[in-house]
């Protein structure tokens, strides 16, 4: 193994915490990453890692060699993608985070045209409805929605969309259309677990607050749109969950004229790391999907 590669060894195993947590984000063999890292503190004489019950924590020499190793990952992947020309011949791997929905609806139809557009390229689609830990799972950037929880978290705002009431025109027939905010107390309410059930609407400089009612509360977006395309009721999400029904009319808006806080799509990238050049193109592509799609 080169002496970039076992650079990027190590700094996985710093990241992820131990040996397998390593392996696991390089795709190699658990014994593999331990003997680069054996052969890394033997060349250069010095205990880089110690090593306990607890798992791996890095020496003070450690830490420094993880800090200007990655500098200089950074700087390799930067100069080749100048060699290449800027933008093209991104070449490895790259790992994405995203909720599953938003992903489904939004990037994986458009995932062929940024492959080829990069074939040297591969790339790792890591799902899930929750903001996990980006540095333990090796990942370069992640997509997600809302208000950031880390406000020191290295992000990048990619799009923002509209939320709205939306149900389907099957569940409205049988239950009537609201016309104001306090109608919905009313109506069934499809609630997402993960977030507040308290629905704040504005209207020429007023705000009035909802506490919706709902037998049926769910922890992922998927079972939301499930649950609302059953005709199950109704719920407040960003317009980006509903894209198709809403262009064909399955699904409508409703309260028009009442607003929401729009909901902002961002490129989350790993803290105390540079963003790799392959994620920042990502982004980029990302971005200009979302602009096409607004």
């Amino acid at each position: 193994m080169d002496r970039l590669a076992a650079m990027v060894a190590f700094v996985r195993v710093v990241e992820a915490g131990s040996f397998s947590g390593a392996a696991r984000v390089l795709e190699v063999g658990q014994p593999a990453v331990s003997k680069t890292v054996a052969q890394l503190e033997q060349r250069l004489n010095v205990k880089l890692l110690l090593r306990s019950t607890h798992g791996l924590t890095p020496t003070e020499a450690g830490l420094r060699f993880y800090e200007r190793a990655c500098v200089a990952i950074q700087e390799a992947d930067e100069a080749e993608l100048a060699a290449r020309g800027a933008g093209t011949g991104l070449s490895g791997r790259l790992r994405i985070s995203a909720a599953p929905t938003f992903a489904r609806l939004h990037v994986i139809p458009h995932l062929p045209r940024f492959l080829e557009a990069h074939p040297g390229l591969e790339v790792d689609v890591v799902l899930d409805d929750r903001a996990i830990d980006l540095v333990a799972e090796g990942i370069d950037v992640s997509l997600r929605m809302g208000t950031l929880a880390d406000s020191g978290a290295v992000a990048r705002k990619l799009a923002s969309s509209r939320r709205s009431v939306l149900a389907t025109a099957d569940y409205l027939a049988r239950a009537g259309t609201p016309r104001v905010p306090g109608d919905l107390a009313d109506h069934e309410a499809i609630v997402f677990s993960q977030l507040s059930n308290v629905w704040r609407f504005s209207r020429d400089g007023g705000e009035t607050s909802v506490l919706l009612r709902g037998r049926a509360r769910f922890s992922a977006a998927e079972g939301i749109r499930a649950a609302v395309l059953a005709d199950m009721g109704l719920t407040l999400t960003s317009d980006w969950m509903f894209s198709p029904e809403l262009a064909d009319g399955r699904v409508r808006r409703l309260l028009d004229g009442w607003s929401l806080p729009d909901i902002d799509l961002w490129a989350v990238f790993p803290t105390g790391r540079l963003a790799t050049a392959k994620a920042r193109v990502f982004a980029d592509f990302v971005q200009d999907v979302m602009q096409g799609t607004n």
